[in-house]
């Protein structure tokens, strides 16, 4: 507990100073706002000297009455001016508040896009959408609110206090006592309110995390009829976010009985003090007024101390788990002197590559050459690493140097966008957008859509639609069988019309109907295209020009269909499991 104490305030600063960049244009209007709330302030302030001009002229009975009236005019001019300066000083700053929140949300979303897969492999959904609802409402709340209510705490205490001490010093003294109470109860707690507000923020992300799973996997959970366990562990997520709750609120709730424990004995000293300095005349009634209408201008800014204190902590353990994201880097980078390219004129060259998911080995020592034009097969058991390779050529995964080479030159020393540009690829889970089938296709690129879709087997499911390309698919694709999302997803790749394509498990989820169409038309679309296909069908490999199979990472087995045929190795295996040619009759035909 000493020990957050002492570094927790310090810790929060550091935090919020990651805000000091979005503040950049806003400075003048937070400036502005500072004058608005000091000439807010002022209004208010000149109420307790307008009351204290009207008591003092009590004591002369003939000119009281105009005196009376004269000066409940101004107070009421005050109040007006008051209330139409206050309403700009908060529009103002809350503005600034919103601006400063559209940028960290810009900012979120532009290092989420530029992060690689392996970030989001260890991290939930969930939790990152939490970061952009919870944690940014959260740091508004800091930048708007909290920002305005501390500088009007700051600017009506110095006046304030400036101004009781004019009137009698040792009052202000008497009146002022309790609050070092306050401080050192506010100091002791800002530790423990800051680990509280990190552990409600990460509860709450693990009740997004749970909602977000459910939600997803609705139809698969009322198929197992396991809505009682989910909604046992969601309620057992809740619980526990429930509880660091009302741990903060309770913390919260004994901040805010000190303080007004430290402003009900600075009333009551005044009270007692100011009273007996009236009655033996060293003070006028018009001062005590004053002073205690001063006194009363501190009330609110002193219990709302507490809240502040919050919006701080809380804001500043958001702005913790919203820098995590922002401090997050790309294991794929650009590289400094990348080199520009524009086709693939030679071969695609694996050297020895490599890879592990951490410390598991995924890849291990895979040479062999792609040459331009050539169509490779790629199989194997399970977890083989058949779909990490894929994804290691565009660089959605970061490779080591010296292991995969594009005309001889390192992958890691182009241009990505240049590189990713000539790659058309297919993941293995077909992912569509909730808009239409012609958009997402259109997604791969400029090209011919109808002829994309044709290419792709859609053919015949459009003719299905009364909107046909114009189809809206729903949400990721849900409107759509398992096999049309995935010719959809192809006719993205196929879209762009690139030089190289990467194809994993293209007839995943196509009938047997399809397959054949599918594989027609591709045969009409290689062209002089560059090809790897992963796929356990081996009847896909039918164009293939060789067929590599890998196991536990290694490849194993390479050769034509026929060559791997007459091994009577893993392929044959394969082939005989499907009960298929194993793709031999396509490359006879060849």
């Amino acid at each position: 507990m000493d020990k957050q104490t002492t570094t927790a305030p310090t810790s929060t600063l550091s935090l919020l100073a990651h805000l000091l960049p979005f503040f950049e244009g806003l400075k003048g209007r937070y400036a502005l706002g500072a004058l608005l709330l000091l000439a807010t302030n002022a209004a208010a302030l000149l109420v307790p000297w307008l009351l204290k001009r009207a008591v003092e002229q009590l004591s002369h009975p003939v000119a009281a009455a105009p005196s009376a009236n004269r000066y409940a005019l101004l107070i009421a001019l005050l109040a007006g001016a008051y209330c139409l300066v206050r309403i700009f000083s908060r529009t103002v700053i809350l503005h600034g508040a919103r601006l400063i929140e559209f940028r960290v949300r810009e900012a979120l979303f532009a290092r989420l896009l530029e992060l690689d897969q392996t970030f989001f492999f260890r991290e939930r959904t969930g939790d990152l959408l939490s970061r952009f609802s919870n944690d940014l409402t959260n740091v508004r709340m800091l930048t708007g609110f909290g920002i305005m209510s501390l500088m009007n705490t700051v600017i009506l205490y110095g006046s304030a206090v400036w101004l009781m001490v004019r009137i009698n010093p040792l009052l202000t003294l008497a009146a002022l006592a309790p609050l070092p109470l306050m401080v050192l109860t506010v100091q002791a707690v800002s530790g423990r309110i800051f680990t509280l507000s990190r552990e409600t923020q990460e509860e709450l992300a693990r009740v997004s995390n749970h909602a977000e799973e459910a939600f997803s996997a609705a139809l698969l959970i009322k198929s197992y009829c396991r809505e009682t366990r989910f909604g046992e562990q969601f309620r057992v997520a809740a619980n526990r976010c429930l509880e660091r709750n009302l741990s903060l609120a309770r913390l919260r709730g004994f901040i805010i009985p000190v303080i007004a424990l430290a402003t009900g004995a600075g009333i009551l000293a005044v009270l007692y003090l100011g009273g007996h300095l009236v009655i033996r005349q060293a003070m006028t009634l018009g001062d005590f007024v004053a002073f205690s209408g001063y006194l009363a201008l501190l009330v609110w800014p002193t219990m709302v101390l507490g809240w502040i204190l919050t919006l701080f902590q809380r804001g500043g353990a958001s702005m913790a788990r919203i820098n995590e994201l922002l401090a997050a880097r790309s294991a794929v980078r650009e590289h400094a002197a990348a080199q520009r390219i524009s086709s693939i004129k030679e071969e695609v060259a694996f050297r020895n590559l490599c890879f592990a998911y951490g410390e598991r080995p995924v890849l291990r020592d895979i040479s062999f050459t792609v040459a331009a034009g050539e169509r490779i097969g790629i199989t194997g058991t399970v977890g083989s690493g058949k779909s990490t390779l894929l994804q290691l050529i565009p660089r959605l995964l970061p490779a080591s140097d010296g292991m995969i080479f594009l005309d001889g030159t390192d992958i890691n020393q182009l241009h990505l966008g240049d590189l990713r540009s000539l790659i058309g690829y297919l993941p293995q889970e077909a992912t569509l957008f909730s808009r239409t089938i012609a958009e997402n296709i259109a997604y791969g690129g400029d090209g011919d859509c109808p002829k994309a879709a044709e290419l792709a087997g859609l053919s015949s499911d459009l003719q299905g639609f009364t909107q046909g390309l114009d189809t809206l698919v729903g949400e990721r694709g849900v409107t759509l069988s398992g096999g049309q999302r995935q010719r959809v997803a192809l006719a993205r790749a196929l879209m762009r019309n690139p030089s190289l394509l990467l194809l994993d498990d293209p007839l995943a989820a196509v009938d047997a109907g399809h397959e054949d169409e599918i594989l027609t038309a591709l045969s009409a679309a290689w062209g002089g295209k560059t090809v790897l296909m992963v796929s356990h069908r081996l009847s896909a490999f039918r164009d293939c020009h060789r067929v590599l199979v890998l196991d536990d990472g290694r490849i194993v087995e390479q050769g034509t269909p026929a060559e791997l045929l007459q091994l009577g190795g893993r392929y044959t295996e394969l082939a005989k499991r499907q009960g298929t040619g194993g793709g031999s009759a396509g490359a006879e035909k060849r």
